[in-house]
């Protein structure tokens, strides 16, 4: 039955993305994972989408860690109602989307398992239809689940970039790795951020051995990368602990001056990929993307 629906939604999209062909650009995704909670992912994942905001490019962040969704803590705001009210004809997206900040919009999401496992195609037509005011996204980041469950699979297969966060402390460095295995499985490039390190030396250390590991025995044919690295900093938790963004609250700091060398490094890939195709943007194309991947 799941099949036959999947098989029936691709139809749909197709369609919906022959109308949208007109668009001149498309939304890059930008999915952000880890191996194991509580290594600051959705931190990060946060700060960057603000950092970009800032840069004058708009970002949507879509909260696919359902379970344990804390974007709503991060950005300090209430979340009544998610996708998945949208995908039962409860509430219309314009309904659950939250502007942050000027260029940021916050998407309260739902696990990939279940946006999926809705029947109604009268209303997953109308809920395509009204994602396309989102069609001006530039960047989707996606922050996932952490772990290698299924849905999580999805996100990170739909992505543009893969970014894999862990931070210098051996269970978490093997669930890191244990995570890039399962995704090499899915593709072959795959980024990562090292945080509450104590400078730049130790992460480039940690990560020197993550791909030792990774290079023998996944193969050489994986491109894995350090975009960045994050200080250990009080300034981080103090502000997840007053609900606010370290990015805004100090961003001359060497945290802040971290997440931006990150955000750098995504706006001068951006830059470099202006010419691809016009048919994947915004929520519906994230949809069309899981669809495929069904």
């Amino acid at each position: 039955m799941i099949g036959h629906q999947a098989e029936k939604l691709e139809e749909l999209v197709s369609a919906s993305a022959k109308e949208s062909v007109k668009k001149s650009k498309k939304t890059r995704f930008i999915a952000i994972t880890s191996g194991k909670g509580g290594v600051g992912k959705s931190t990060i994942s946060s700060n960057l989408a603000y950092c970009l905001s800032q840069k004058g490019i708009n970002v949507g962040i879509f909260d696919a860690d359902i379970g344990l969704a804390n974007l709503d803590v991060m950005f300090n705001v209430k979340i009544k109602k998610n996708i998945l009210h949208v995908l039962k004809g409860e509430a219309t997206v314009a309904d659950i989307l939250i502007p942050i900040t000027r260029n940021l919009i916050l998407i309260p999401g739902e696990s990939g398992d279940e946006i999926l496992k809705y029947s109604d195609m009268a209303l997953f037509e109308r809920f395509m239809e009204e994602a396309q005011v989102l069609d001006k996204l530039d960047v989707m980041i996606i922050d996932t689940g952490a772990g290698i469950g299924e849905h999580i699979q999805m996100f990170l297969n739909a992505a543009d970039d893969v970014i894999v966060v862990t931070v210098p402390d051996p269970a978490a460095i093997t669930d890191a790795y244990a995570t890039i295995k399962t995704i090499a499985t899915l593709r072959n490039d795959i980024s990562m951020i090292l945080n509450q390190v104590k400078n730049e030396k130790e992460a480039v250390a940690v990560f020197g051995k993550i791909k030792k590991v990774a290079d023998a025995n996944i193969g050489k044919g994986l491109d894995l990368r350090l975009i960045g690295k994050i200080n250990a900093d009080i300034k981080v938790s103090s502000s997840v602990k007053k609900r606010a963004l370290f990015s805004a609250e100090y961003p001359t700091s060497q945290v802040g001056r971290d997440i931006g060398e990150i955000v750098n490094k995504i706006v001068s890939k951006l830059e470099r990929n202006v010419l691809v195709t016009s048919n994947e943007s915004g929520l519906s194309g994230l949809f069309k993307r899981l669809i495929e991947h069904f």
